[in-house]
């Protein structure tokens, strides 16, 4: 493996630093949202499907109690 000393490895990052595309302060807004709609979304499903599961064991379990 080739060596390189620190100032060719600083300007090897600097190049690829700068190609790096950024978001916008926009995309980045937008995604942030859109992660907090889909994680209230799981939530919500998740306790609908636990209230569910509940509601199935307790009547299993006063069927045969």
């Amino acid at each position: 493996m080739a060596t390189t000393n620190p100032l060719q490895f600083i300007q090897q990052v600097r190049a690829e630093v700068s190609k790096v595309v950024w978001p916008t302060r926009r995309e980045v807004l937008l995604t942030t949202v859109m992660v907090f709609i889909m994680a209230a979304l799981t939530a919500v499903f998740f306790a609908l499907v636990d209230l569910l599961i509940k509601a199935g064991l307790t009547g299993v379990l006063n069927f045969f109690g």
